[in-house]
């Protein structure tokens, strides 16, 4: 038999390289990719070393033929693709009315541009194959209002969307399409958003000026918590789930 095959985007990431290795550790060959090469070596690198099985296919997902050739490359050294799971994200943080053209259109270049390309270019192969199962990587504050973070908001929103439109066109072909929307997790992309010490407080007791709620649990995500909900829905113990957006936020959004 055959070993599992899955492509993560954002692999060098924070949240993408938790999804690497938990997929790798439960037996999963890995196709790793990103566009920081040098990190994506460095990452895979370490897998590898611990006896992972994972590989590292460098591209950009803003660029349709960077993903194609990346994608043609994966199933021609690996074999087919069976999972994907679009981990790939930027944030560019801003008033809505003070965000320059180029923090618009580099977010939702990598977030939702980046979550179509790859997405065509790997299911298109799994409906031709009749399985397969898809992950994007959303956020919460695709359903909630953040200030300061509407064009992340917005470019989450809209890959979900197409996340879900997707799953419901391909559903016939046995092709299951679910979101994981994670809350305020503990990686590079949110601590850059604080602006001292007091940051993690402040985020998980809430920030009323900012309009935002604290988190119920009263702890920050690790990129574990959210890698499991991912391999989770990748796996055959969701077999009957599609369409699904799951959040993984401590209770954040209150469930909205």
């Amino acid at each position: 038999m055959r070993k599992t095959i899955a492509l993560v985007t954002g692999a060098a990431g924070g949240i993408g390289s938790a999804v690497t290795r938990a997929l790798a550790e439960r037996g999963t060959a890995v196709a790793a990719v990103d566009r920081d090469a040098e990190q994506l070596e460095q990452v895979t690198g370490a897998f590898a070393a611990k006896g992972l099985d994972v590989a590292a296919f460098p591209a950009d997902v803003t660029r349709a033929k960077d993903v194609e050739r990346a994608v043609a490359a994966v199933e021609r050294h690996l074999g087919p693709v069976d999972h994907l799971v679009n981990a790939a994200g930027v944030l560019r943080t801003g008033e809505a009315v003070a965000l320059t053209d180029d923090d618009w259109n580099d977010t939702f270049a990598v977030n939702t541009a980046g979550v179509f390309h790859v997405s065509r270019a790997v299911v298109g192969r799994m409906t031709r194959r009749g399985h397969g199962s898809v992950v994007t990587v959303a956020s919460n504050a695709a359903g909630t209002p953040r200030t300061g973070m509407a064009a992340y908001a917005a470019s989450k929103a809209a890959a979900a969307m197409f996340t879900k439109c997707l799953g419901l066109e391909v559903a016939r072909y046995g092709v299951r399409c679910n979101v994981v929307a994670p809350g305020s997790t503990d990686t590079p992309m949110l601590s850059s958003m604080w602006e001292d010490a007091s940051g993690p407080r402040r985020t998980i007791e809430g920030i009323p000026e900012s309009f935002k709620v604290g988190i119920p649990l009263g702890k920050l995500a690790r990129p574990d918590d959210i890698a499991d909900a991912v391999v989770f829905l990748l796996s055959d113990r969701a077999s009957h789930i599609t369409l699904h957006s799951l959040l993984v936020d401590g209770g954040a959004s209150l469930g909205n």
